[in-house]
Parts: C-alpha cells; structure tokens; sequence
C-alpha cells in the first residue's frame, strides 16, 4: 500500500520531501487504516487539501500531516452526519466525562464577576493558546495565535464585565433548572414572556435597490444639515445658524457637514464646512482649527461651529460643538404648542408605567469556524442559551457568511439558502421549542450575508416560519424595537472600525488619557445617525435611494448593539449635561467565531437603568 500511495503521488505530481518520505508514507498509510481509506482517496483528500490550504509548491510536508488529519477527520464526520442526520459525534472530552460519570456543566469555569471597568485575567491565555498545526488566522495582531474551536481548554470564561445588581433571577432559574427531578431530560421551567415593539420596517423586503441618484444622495445629506441646524437654533444654547462663507470680523455661529478637500484621508489642513443650501448655497469653507484646544471630527459629521471670517475665505474656529442637544429630532419640524402638549403626555406615560427587568443574550456572526460550516459555535451558543434561560436573544448577521473560504471558493453543495435554513433556522426552531413559548429571538442581517441583498440600510430576512412567527422576529439593518420598554438599537455594519480610520482628533493638554472607543460610540449617538460617516467606507453599498431616515437614531437607545473586529466592550456612556443627562449602555459583543477559534458574546440583565445592569462579556 505505501508503494502504490507514492506511486499515485508521483502520477498526480506531487512531489513527497526526500528525507520525510518514509514517515509521510508511514502517516498516510495509517490514515487508510484508520479511516478505512483507499489509497486512491486519500491522494484525491490530499490533492483537496492542497488546493483548499492555496500551497505554492505540490509538495507533500511531513509538517503539514497534522493539518490533513483534521482535513480526513472533518470529511468523515460530514459524510456520517449526511447519512444519519441528527446522529450525534461524541469526542475524547465527551468520553472522558461519561467514564469518570461527571456533568459537563461542571466543568465550565466561571469566574467571579470582576469590579467594573477591570479586565479578567483569563482574556489574555483565551486569545493566546497556540494552535497544533503550525498555521495561524490573524485577528488583528500577528503575533497572537488562536486555538483551533475543538481543542479549547475552557467552554465559556467571563472576559469583562460591568456589574452594579446581584443577579439573583437567572441564578434562581439556573438552580431550578439544575435541580429538576430527572438528570437526563429536563423540563425548562416556563418564564415571563417579554413585550416585543418594532420601531420602523424600512426599507421592506423585495425591495428596489442600485438606483441611487446624486440627487438622492444631496437631499439626505441637505436634511440632516438642517435638522441639525433647527436643533441648534431650538435649543437657545447658541447663536442663530448663518452663512460661514461671509466675511465678517464679529464671532458667528454656523453648522454644515466636515468635508475633506481631495480624495486623501482628512486632516487637520484639509478640513472643509459645507453649509446648507438655505444658508450658503451649499458652498464650503476652509476650516481652521488651530485655535480650538479639543475637538474630534470625521467626514460627513455635522457640527456647530462658533469663530469668525475675516477674509470669506477661511473660519477660523474658537469652539466646534460635535453633538446636537438631547430632544428627538423627529419632533423638530412640530408646533411649540404639539411638542409641549406630547412632552407632558410621555412623561404622565413614564410614570405610570414601570420597566420590566429584561435578559438578554447578545452575539454577532460569523457562527462558524473559518475550516468548516458546521457551526459549533452557534450549536455551543444555544447549549448555553438554554441553561440560562434568557427572555431574548438577539443574533446579528453574517449568518451565512460571504467570506468565508468555503463560500468565496463555492466549494459547499448546497446554496445559501439552503444553508441559512438547516444550519440557522433549524436549530433556533429546536431551541425554541425546548425552551418553550416565552423565549424569543431576533435576527438582523449583515451586508456580508450570502442570502440576502447586499444593500444598506437593509431589509429584514423575508422568513415567516409558520409554528414560530410569534417568537421569532426578523428586523432591518439598522434596527429600532423595544423590549419590556427598553429602547434598543443594532446595526451589523462595522461603523467603529470605519470610524476609527477616518477621525482625527486633539484632547486639551494635560486632560488625562481618552477613551477612544466611548468617543467613537458618542459620535453615533450625537449625531442620531447609525452611519454618520460620509463618504461611506469602501465595500459599503450606502443607498440613499431607498430609506435615509432608516439610518437616523430617533431618540437615545437604552443599549445601543455595535458588533466590530475591534476589541469587544460594554461602556454606560453620558450624553448631555445637567438635568438633560441621557445614560445609555453601548455594547459590542464581538464576533463569535474568529478564524478557527471561539470568540465573544454578551450576556446581560438590565434593570430599569442601564447603571443598573448587569453585562458579562464571555469568550467561547
């Protein structure tokens, strides 16, 4: 067998390294045995493997056989699966936990929720646990290496966490649901089922898109101006909005858009202010901030600008107002008198009526492995979901992921759809019918999603599960709803990262360090816009032609959900100042999977206050 295996090498020209081919032939000849093989297949599993791993050189590599194995290991567990669907594969810690008669819950390790602000001791060994095959996914920093998802030493560890309220709820459930009466099949205990409100439905599925105009594009970005610039003046914090573009040697108050003057990245020299077209036509001015001793802007971010023009040709600002004051922007346009009269009927309906406490589990795709479309992550997500019982979960796209290397190569036999349906909505039926009609889920799509439009803002997935309609609710991206009458916000689009590479930025001397990544999250809450950033970064399919005030932020969100490839966070950030004060809990859970490794979700309890909230964020 080991001539005929190196014989069917040479015939499909790869070449075996002369001083590892007895070991080489040795490994492959056990793998035949092993796995029952033919000679014949696993040449044709190596040759797969080649081309998949994308190898410049057909060379067989004694160091790349432990890679293989896994490669053989994974194509024998598809082919079971595929012919005895639902049949379930037990590994070595499986085995381990029957032999020594131990419950797998027990294992886990769950450390003590750490002080607010800390940062878990574990986070750092969970990113930096080599792998066994020698090859590396980059997350971010090369030098940090990912442990392949089956061989994770720990299932879920708390990597940070803000928590101000003993959960005693969750603990209850999780005691009852532990302690039931039988150990082998056990009965989820029926919960309070949690009031679910969608706040706007545009754009709708089936929806026209790729017929953007310019023309499009100016009246949204001419509307925000002007709201802004109502807000400014509605306020009577400033001066009345005029024309920048005049000269004039007295202290003004303008508002317009940052622009950058040519195609390169903003900076501090290349700052331009276009005004509306009410105000200056839509001209832009030269901005000049070196009199300003704070500020932080990006390209498509309306500001309020107080300094003056000498010449016309340049405003020389003294102080750059980057948020707008806290009322909804949607009541701008309304009679004083309508505003006042609704304001007193809001505040008679926030005292009559008393937030709910809410569990909530967060998490944001990619749900599989970069090595496989098994989903094992999404499968551990909901073993863990179904221990703990929460009211909602709240899943963010890419589900179906389009960079993945078996989707970008098409190397899957089954279609996107197909895929979303049995790996995705299959398994959130069966974990919705275990943990019975008061749990509920919701799904956001992402612009990386294989099965749907590739459009931003983006309709809701068009799925209309017959038994689950009531329990599982497909939203827009971005998304508005309300749960228990806490306000929550999501958008899958990466707009931190996008964010992070175009603001610059001055902190006054002496301030002390600055939170970057709160600053980022204020600059979304600040100026009511999920996408502030314009023009959009590249590979962002922005359409202004379909529905712009689907991007707007109506009013502040208690959680605002922003998944990124940054480092994942949860802050309780203020907006406003004195009595106006507005608190809202901004969250991003990470990605669940990152290359061949587990990565992060969210867990959370909020209780009437996002101060008041408990919020874990844990590394699978």
């Amino acid at each position: 067998m080991k001539e005929e295996i190196k014989q069917l090498f040479n015939e499909n020209r790869f070449t075996l390294v002369g001083d590892e081919e007895e070991e080489i032939l040795d490994k492959c000849l056990t793998f035949c045995i092993n796995y029952k093989i033919k000679p014949s297949d696993i040449v044709s599993s190596w040759e797969a493997y080649y081309l998949n791993r994308q190898f410049v050189e057909p060379i067989v590599q004694n160091a790349e056989m432990d890679g293989f194995l896994l490669y053989l290991q994974n194509e024998q567990k598809e082919s079971i699966i595929k012919e005895e669907p639902g049949l379930h594969i037990y590994s070595s810690k499986d085995l381990d936990m029957i032999l020594n008669d131990e419950d797998g819950d027990e294992k886990e390790v769950i450390p003590g929720t750490p002080t607010r602000n800390s940062q878990d001791p574990y986070s750092e060994s969970f990113d930096s646990t080599p792998q066994t095959n020698g090859r590396t996914f980059s997350v971010g920093k090369p030098s940090k290496l990912i442990t392949p998802f089956g061989q994770r030493t720990h299932k879920f560890v708390v990597k940070f966490s803000i928590n101000n309220v003993p959960s005693t709820v969750n603990e209850q459930k999780e005691h009852e649901h532990e302690n039931s009466d039988d150990d082998l099949i056990r009965k989820v205990q029926p919960g309070k089922r949690c009031s679910l409100t969608v706040h706007g439905s545009k754009p709708e599925a089936g929806c026209r898109f790729m017929y953007d105009r310019i023309e499009d594009r100016f009246n949204a970005l001419e509307n925000r101006i002007k709201k802004h610039a109502n807000a400014f003046s509605s306020s009577k914090l400033y001066q009345e909005p005029v024309d920048p573009t005049v000269s004039s040697q007295k202290s003004i108050f303008s508002v317009g858009m940052i622009c950058c003057d040519g195609e390169g990245r903003l900076n501090e020299k290349s700052a331009l202010l276009q005004s509306s077209v009410e105000h200056s036509g839509g001209q832009r001015v030269r901005l000049e901030l070196q009199n300003t001793n704070q500020y932080s802007i990006f390209p498509g971010q309306i500001v309020g600008i107080e300094g003056h023009n000498p010449s016309g040709h340049c405003l020389i600002a003294s102080k750059v107002v980057d948020s707008i004051p806290l009322f909804n922007t949607a009541d701008l346009n309304m009679n004083p008198t309508k505003k006042q009269a609704l304001d007193k009927e809001i505040q008679s309906n926030d005292l009559s009526s008393k937030q709910e406490e809410l569990s909530v589990i967060i998490a944001s795709g990619p749900f599989t492995t970069t090595d496989n479309l098994l989903f094992e992550p999404l499968v551990e997500l909901l073993a863990y979901a179904k221990r703990k019982l929460p009211q909602l979960l709240i899943l963010l796209g890419p589900f179906v992921d389009s960079e993945h290397p078996e989707i970008e190569k098409g190397t899957t036999n089954m279609s996107y759809n197909e895929i979303f349906h049995f790996e995705i909505l299959r398994r959130l039926q069966d974990y919705l019918e275990y943990m019975g009609s008061h749990s509920r889920v919701i799904l956001i799509p992402s612009i990386r999603d294989a099965n749907h439009d590739f459009v931003f803002p983006q309709p809701a997935f068009d799925i209309h599960p017959p038994d689950l309609k009531n329990q599982v609710a497909s939203l827009t991206n971005p998304g508005l709803f309300e749960a228990n009458q806490v306000k929550i916000g999501c958008c899958s689009v990466d707009i931190l990262k996008h964010l992070s590479g175009e603001e610059i930025s001055r902190n006054p001397a002496g301030g002390g360090p600055s939170d970057r990544m709160g600053r980022l999250v204020n600059h979304i809450l600040g100026q009511r816009s999920f996408y502030p950033l314009y023009p959009p970064a590249e590979g962002i399919p922005l359409d202004f032609s379909l529905a712009p005030e689907a991007l707007e932020i109506s009013s502040i969100p208690d959680i605002l959900i922003l998944p990124s490839d940054m480092k994942y966070f949860a802050k309780v950030l203020t907006l406003g100042e004195g009595e106006e004060q507005v608190k809202s809990l901004c969250i991003n859970p990470g990605r669940l999977s990152k290359g061949e490794g587990g990565g992060t979700f969210v867990e959370l309890t909020y209780y009437g206050n996002p101060e008041t909230t408990n919020a874990s964020i844990i590394g699978i």
